[in-house]
């Protein structure tokens, strides 16, 4: 994984010391929260309902088991003893008190971590595939891109201030395991006639008005893929809305001028942009290349595993996949037990994961936009007591990709955005579904919840997604159907008016029946929604 040097340290430890001396102004009253609130959100503060809440950045998901002993550290000195890992895979503090902000940031930077755009009209942090690196269906390995974006994108002089908030994806395979068409900008890394260069997308989002991400290019080498995204930055900054906070996405512009006409315009800002020679030299690239290469694996690791403990067995098939080096493995950990809150994990537990990832994972974790951790290369002759340790932490739940793997927002018990609670709704769920069997009879389900239109828990991109909404003060419950944030990329559609707390319930429950019912051999549910239609669902919950 990458390192900083003196130049990154540096940078980290500055901003530190800048940001602690504007909180001793706001504490002395010397600045008002209105001057100070565009100061603490480029430093990854937020005011929420009940104390400030600290976005840390986790750039591509990727972190070491120092790293995870740290926010192990932050969740029990400076919060409540747990933190929340988030769909940007990114962890979040729920209970900061404003006078310990600096002391944090000052920690984390003795671990090469902070909270750099995590928040503000800014490029946030890079998001890429968690099993970059460890899965064999990549054609190169998409971190050392991501990392060459972020090296590109903090403190960007020009997009500093960007009409709106701005999130980009890499990865390099077929198979999308980042949401990469849901973001503001989403690279495909590919080769084509034996050179490396990238597919590009743009446009995508969720939010107030959800959209996936046009094709803008088929492919840009290798060579003029930082030009070229500095061209389409270039052109939203130009021309994004200023005017309308809601109006302000690059998905916006590019719907009110065309997919066609935005990727004109950005063909010709690059051949303006190209004459800068901000593409880095091969150097740059290799000495970035070099943090991310390989692990010293071992080639005589025993290629079976033994099942014959049959629990042990049930969570190898649900949350161990295929690694592209014989006789190793990917696990990912499930953040989602029946009576938790998605995506939560306690501090013991955080600890347990660093050990975990530096004894078994070559000191390497992963956190996933779905708001699990992963150790991306466990030999399997080891899984057995990886599996023993999660499963006496309590982080041994086999349920990745089915209906209990719920990604939910905090919603509104911690943010003041919110317009409903997610965390009730999604227990509610998780015990109507508690027998793993009835879940894996179900298969690939995915379920994902949000406490307001911002779509933090992608409710739009699930299977099954719920948003929660105010309703002449009463919470109300809209459920959708046909969402996917994969390669096959959809937006999910409202059956028709909302459901209280219990009611969504009840209604997630007819819809897995009625899937059930009609589903053809082989079919997921997103299938057997797609071959059938909306229809069938709507009745089984309307009449």
């Amino acid at each position: 994984m990458y390192q900083y040097d003196t130049y990154d340290q540096s940078i980290v430890d500055s901003r530190v010391e800048e940001f602690r001396d504007q909180v001793q102004r706001r504490l002395s009253g010397e600045i008002t929260e209105d001057q100070f609130k565009p100061l603490r959100l480029m430093n990854g503060l937020y005011l929420q309902l009940h104390a400030y809440m600290l976005r840390v950045a986790v750039p591509y998901g990727t972190l070491s088991g120092t790293q995870m002993h740290m926010l192990a550290h932050v969740a029990r000195k400076y919060d409540r003893g747990y933190g929340h890992f988030t769909t940007r895979q990114n962890i979040q503090y729920n209970w900061i008190k404003l006078d310990e902000a600096p002391d944090i940031l000052a920690e984390l930077a003795k671990v090469e971590m902070h909270a750099i755009q995590t928040s503000g009209n800014c490029i946030r942090n890079i998001s890429s595939d968690q099993f970059a690196g460890a899965a064999a269906d990549e054609v190169a390995d998409p971190r050392p891109w991501a990392e060459l974006l972020r090296q590109w994108s903090t403190f960007h002089p020009e997009f500093t201030y960007l009409p709106r908030k701005f999130k980009i994806a890499v990865i390099a395979a077929d198979e999308d395991r980042a949401a990469m068409r849901l973001h503001d900008i989403g690279i495909q890394l590919l080769r084509r006639d034996g050179q490396l260069g990238a597919k590009i997308f743009v446009g995508g989002g969720m939010g107030r008005t959800p959209m996936i991400g046009p094709e803008i290019k088929d492919f840009v080498t290798a060579d003029d893929l930082m030009s070229y995204l500095e061209a389409c930055l270039r052109v939203y900054n130009r021309y994004g809305r200023r005017d309308n906070i809601y109006k302000a996405r690059i998905k916006i512009l590019i719907h009110e001028i065309g997919a066609t006409e935005y990727a004109r315009q950005v063909e010709e800002e690059f051949t303006h942009v190209k004459t800068l020679g901000i593409d880095p030299p091969l150097a740059e690239l290799e000495r970035i290349s070099a943090f991310f290469a390989p692990p010293a694996f071992d080639a005589d690791a025993p290629d079976t595993l033994d099942r014959s403990d049959p629990d042990f067995a049930v969570w190898v098939d649900q949350n161990v996949r295929p690694h592209k080096q014989p006789g190793y493995a990917i696990v990912t950990i499930s953040l989602k037990p029946t009576e938790g809150i998605p995506g939560d994990a306690s501090a013991d537990q955080i600890d347990v994961m660093a050990d975990l990832g530096a004894r078994y994972s070559f000191d390497e974790l992963r956190v996933t936009h779905a708001q699990n951790i992963v150790l991306p290369h466990v030999r399997k002759a080891d899984l057995y007591a990886v599996w023993q340790a999660l499963d006496a932490a309590g982080l041994a739940t086999a349920n990745l990709d089915l209906i209990g793997d719920i990604i939910a927002c905090p919603g509104l018990d911690y943010c003041a955005l919110a317009n409903a609670r997610s965390i009730p709704v999604a227990q509610k769920i998780a015990n109507r579904f508690a027998d793993l069997q009835r879940q894996r009879d179900l298969g690939e389900l995915k379920l994902k919840i949000s406490g307001c239109i911002n779509a933090c828990g992608h409710h739009h991109a699930g299977h099954i997604g719920i948003l929660g909404v105010d309703k002449k003060g009463i919470e109300n419950y809209q459920l959708s159907l046909g969402g996917s944030g994969a390669e096959d990329a959809s937006i999910a559609k409202i059956t028709g008016p909302g459901f209280d707390e219990d009611g969504i319930v009840d209604a997630v429950e007819t819809v897995t029946n009625v899937y059930l019912e009609r589903r053809e051999a082989g079919e997921r549910f997103l299938d057997t929604y797609r071959r059938v239609g909306m229809e069938p669902f709507k009745v089984a919950l309307y009449g």
